[in-house]
C-alpha cells in the first residue's frame, strides 16, 4: 500500500526539496505540506496519514509539541489514528534527540541526510519500526559513555528478565549499529515478522522503550565498545 505523508517545516524551499526526494519513490505520496505546527497538527487530525515527518523548530508550535499531541491522539484514539512520526532537523543536539523519543516519535534523522536515508525512515516509521541515524546513536552513546565515567558512583545495569537467546543477541548487536528492521532480516537471513518478534522480546526482557535504551543496555553490558 501507499505510505501517505504529512510534510511539515518552515521553509519552502526545504519542504520542496523533500517532498522531490520522497516522490521519487513509488510506494510513498506526500499528501500535504505544512508551514509551522499548528497547520501540521491540523492537517494531521484531517488527513489522518500513516507519517508526519516534522522539522523541531518550526513556528507556533515545535516539532516536538506537535509529535506529542499526535501521540496522545493515537493513544487515546487507537481505531481513529495511527501516526508516525520522524523527526527531521539540522540540529543533531542531544536533547532533541531525547525530547523526541520521549514524545513518541519513531525516528530522528538530519536534513542532510541522502535519499535513500529519508525513504528507509518512512518506509521503517509506517512499519512501525524505528530509525535513528546510526552517527546520532554513537553520538548518544558517547554522552552516556562520558557522563557514566565521570559519575563517582556505578551504576549496575539491571539483568533481562529471561536469557536472551542467541539469536536475540544477534539482533540486539544489529541494532547497536544502527541496522534498520529490513536489514536486519536481510542480513541474519531471517523474515521481517521474526526480527520484530525479537525486538518485541528484547524490549521486554531489557525493560527498555527504544532503540537508543537497547544500544546503551549493550554498552552497559560490555556487548559493544
Amino acid at each position: 500500500m501507499t505510505i501517505r505523508v504529512l510534510l511539515a517545516d518552515d521553509q519552502r524551499v526545504i519542504r520542496s526539496g523533500l517532498a522531490m526526494m520522497l516522490g521519487i519513490d513509488a510506494d510513498i505520496d506526500v499528501v500535504a505540506q505544512a508551514e509551522d505546527g499548528e497547520q501540521a497538527l491540523q492537517l494531521a487530525k484531517e488527513l489522518r496519514p500513516d507519517v508526519c515527518l516534522l522539522d523541531i523548530r518550526m513556528p507556533k508550535m515545535n516539532g516536538i509539541e506537535v509529535t506529542e499531541k499526535l501521540t496522545a491522539l493515537v493513544q487515546r484514539y487507537p481505531e481513529d489514528y495511527a501516526f508516525s512520526v520522524v523527526i527531521i532537523t539540522t540540529f543533531d543536539l542531544d536533547e532533541y534527540v531525547y525530547a523526541a523519543l520521549k514524545a513518541g516519535a519513531k525516528g530522528f534523522i538530519l536534513k542532510d541526510v541522502g535519499q535513500e536515508m529519508l525513504v528507509q525512515a518512512v518506509k521503517a516509521a509506517a512499519h512501525g519500526d524505528a530509525l535513528i541515524a546510526p552517527h546520532i546513536t554513537a553520538r548518544l552513546l558517547s554522552t552516556f559513555a562520558r557522563q557514566s565515567s565521570a559519575n563517582s558512583t556505578t551504576t549496575v545495569t539491571h539483568l533481562p528478565s529471561e536469557p536472551l537467546t542467541k539469536r536475540e543477541e544477534d539482533v540486539l548487536l544489529l541494532v547497536s549499529q544502527g541496522l534498520t528492521n529490513q536489514e536486519i532480516a536481510e542480513k541474519l537471513f531471517v523474515s521481517l515478522s521474526t526480527v520484530k518478534t525479537h525486538l518485541t522480546n528484547l524490549t521486554q526482557k531489557l525493560a527498555v522503550r527504544n532503540r537508543v535504551e537497547m544500544t546503551i543496555w549493550a554498552y552497559q553490558t560490555g556487548r559493544i565498545s
